[in-house]
């Protein structure tokens, strides 16, 4: 049976880099057999600055924050691809999850002490983060908080198993022997997310 990958290029520019490494990615996991759902951040419509916080009446949620989520419960294996701005992800990609990885679908808090429970176990993810910042001087000097963010206060705070959090750059400095070194290693990474 094929595995079934979400790939999310979660950049709001179309024809970015990191569109590219999400395209690879996805042609290595078709590569492999797996069935794959590729979404791209700049091809989503919706509300970036709507959400009032959770428990706050807010707008009901357009299509693509709906494709999202559709996505998300219908993979085994996720990827999200996304540059570095200023720390974290871009605002508009943040605002996905804050529109959509909501109480109910991602996670759920118990009703009373601090303890919840996780929505999405059973799924594993990748996670590519592209940069100016040299990936070296962000873990020495700044902790790679981009990674551990990630990783451990949103993936795995909802039951992802994280497998790779990967971060490549310089962009800016970068020749285009190594970013198509960096496309060749996000198409091996398709294939073997493809297998498991």
């Amino acid at each position: 049976m094929a595995r079934r990958v979400f790939v999310w290029a979660a950049h709001p520019r179309a024809g970015s880099l990191c569109e590219g490494l999400a395209q690879a990615y996805a042609d290595g996991a078709r590569d492999e057999g797996a069935d794959v759902r590729l979404l791209k951040l700049s091809e989503m419509a919706f509300d970036v600055g709507g959400f009032a916080g959770y428990g706050a009446p807010n707008p009901p949620l357009e299509p693509s924050l709906q494709a999202w989520q559709e996505a998300t419960t219908w993979c085994e294996h996720m990827l999200w691809v996304h540059p570095y701005w200023w720390g974290a992800m871009p605002a508009q990609a943040k605002a996905v999850l804050d529109r959509a990885l909501v109480p109910g679908f991602g996670f759920k808090y118990r009703d009373k002490g601090l303890l919840w429970d996780k929505l999405l176990t059973g799924r594993s993810a990748d996670v590519i983060i592209t940069s100016d910042t040299p990936p070296l001087w962000d873990t020495l000097v700044y902790g790679r908080p981009g990674r551990r963010v990630a990783r451990n206060q949103v993936l795995s705070f909802c039951g992802v198993r994280c497998q790779q959090v990967r971060q490549w750059g310089p962009v800016k400095t970068a020749t285009p022997e190594q970013r198509a070194a960096w496309v060749a290693e996000a198409h091996r990474m398709g294939r073997a997310a493809a297998r498991g």
